[in-house]
């Protein structure tokens, strides 16, 4: 440890690191103590734990409901700072709820802040892999690759505007990728959605997803900010916590009004004296509303569909 230390550039890592963790334990608990639980509390098991890549960190959690389908999908994506510290099971909860009101969801695991391939560009590139891999779940599973949706919590939830927007990335990025699923929607929950904005508890990670500064990275910034990626071109329903102090609801609502200037169908849900976990919280009193707005886009999103 004395020799890592002795290295100033990992010693200042470790140093963000720290202060980061600190800075996310002090607002949460800040946030209720009841949904904050759900980040130590069990979640019910998945069907399946399935690898999407050959990394270690490149699987999946898939739930599927009952009945012989096809099944709409949603993607789960996780928060936690992109950090390595923070995995995907608090979202269980969430997912399996879903599952049981007949949506299957895929709760994807990717290579983080920390993790060996994390950050710039792997964590992208793991997300667009993890949600490609529902192409061949189709193959063995009854999934209605028509009717896919991605929700993300905090930094999954900047992950989930973002897997929307790639498409429009140019063909020379890291980050294109000729996949052929196109989501149908985003459902953001107490999401980041401008990188370069400061106010979260995430702000000291940013720039070590990103590799450096906006300053030092122009392009990546303008290629991995949803809210410069406008407009995306599917239906969003932005989520967010008045009380979130995680995530501040401003953003939600900068973030809201830009894309509908820009033509995007969008709706934003502000659940009053909901923070930052109760929206992922089967258990919280905000849960029902979040979950009507995913029942609602699913239904939207079939086309022809009157049920």
């Amino acid at each position: 440890m004395s020799k890592l230390l002795a290295n100033p550039r990992i010693a200042t890592s470790l140093v963000v690191s720290a202060i980061a963790l600190i800075g996310i334990a002090a607002a949460t608990r800040l946030q209720d103590q009841s949904s904050r639980s759900i980040l130590t509390r069990p979640a019910p098991p998945p069907d399946h734990r399935i690898a999407y890549g050959k990394d270690p960190l490149q699987f999946g959690e898939l739930r599927l409901p009952k009945g012989s389908g096809p099944h709409p999908v949603a993607v789960i994506i996780h928060g936690g700072c992109w950090m390595a510290e923070f995995g995907l099971s608090y979202m269980g909860h969430l997912a399996a709820n879903l599952t049981e009101a007949g949506i299957a969801t895929w709760n994807i695991e990717y290579r983080r802040v920390g993790n060996e391939g994390g950050g710039w560009p792997g964590t992208f590139q793991d997300v667009a892999l993890g949600t490609e891999y529902l192409g061949t779940l189709a193959k063995t599973h009854s999934l209605d690759l028509n009717r896919v949706i991605a929700i993300g919590h905090s930094a999954g939830g900047h992950l989930a505007l973002w897997l929307a927007a790639r498409k429009k990335l140019p063909k020379d990025s890291p980050l294109h990728h000729d996949g052929l699923l196109q989501l149908q929607g985003a459902i953001p929950l107490a999401a980041i959605t401008d990188l370069r904005r400061t106010g979260t508890a995430c702000d000291r990670i940013v720039s070590k997803l990103m590799g450096g500064s906006p300053e030092d990275y122009q392009s990546r910034y303008q290629q991995a900010s949803p809210i410069e990626l406008l407009p995306l071109g599917v239906k969003q329903i932005v989520i967010q916590g008045e009380t979130d102090n995680i995530v501040p609801v401003a953003m939600a609502k900068d973030y809201a009004e830009a894309a509908k200037r820009k033509g995007d169908d969008v709706k934003l849900v502000v659940i009053e004296k909901a923070g930052h976990f109760e929206l992922v919280d089967p258990q919280s009193f905000a849960w029902p509303k979040v979950k009507d707005e995913v029942m609602e886009l699913v239904k939207f999103e079939k086309k022809g569909d009157s049920k």
